[in-house]
């Protein structure tokens, strides 16, 4: 896989992380930069641990499903893209309550914005791609997107939330159309 089409997927799921820390930067004005810093890393390694995840358990089984792993790979990527274009869309403005300088919420956001790249991770071993350098370039986007998303919060407030989680649908999205297509037409995109 290209370093272009791995920037590509660690920025479409860093946009989770991103639109979530726009809005805990807008609900927690007076967080502290410890907070801040404490988010990304949170984001960013969970980021980094669910494609793993995926890999591994794709990994395990992707002998069983070669001859089909394009359309897989294409489906996860596209069901995910797709989820995020419906909630950039369908969900209300950053909710107030979050206080991103609690741990248990942390750990439930990190949560909630990596289980996207599970699939990825699948995807990523259904196509017999290492997962090392994507993990690391994942999770190094998300950080920076992450403490970015905070400090934007911050001062813009909800501006960019809903368009940043569309741009990371749809980008998954293409991403899993080139993969099909590449599959089934190899010349095509030469």
């Amino acid at each position: 896989m290209d370093a272009v089409t791995v920037l590509l997927i660690a920025f479409g799921l860093a946009m989770d992380a991103f639109s979530v820390s726009v809005c805990s930067g807008m609900a927690g004005r007076r967080l502290a930069p410890r907070h801040a810093l404490r988010m990304a890393a949170f984001f960013g390694g969970f980021q980094m641990l669910m494609p793993t995840v995926g890999w591994l358990a794709g990994s395990t089984f992707q002998r069983f499903i070669s001859g089909f792993d394009h359309w897989v790979a294409f489906g996860l990527l596209a069901l995910v893209g797709g989820r995020m274009l419906y909630e950039s869309v369908a969900s209300d403005s950053c909710q107030r309550t979050i206080n991103p300088a609690n741990l248990g919420v942390l750990v439930v956001l990190a949560i909630a914005t990596s289980i996207d790249a599970l699939a990825v991770g699948l995807s990523l071993a259904l196509l017999d791609v290492a997962v090392t350098l994507p993990i690391l370039v994942i999770g190094a986007v998300t950080f920076t997107l992450s403490l970015a998303g905070v400090l934007l919060g911050r001062g813009t407030g909800t501006l960019l939330q809903g368009r940043a989680e569309a741009v990371g649908g749809l980008i998954l999205i293409g991403i899993g159309a080139r993969i099909l297509v590449g599959h089934l037409w190899p010349g095509m995109l030469a």
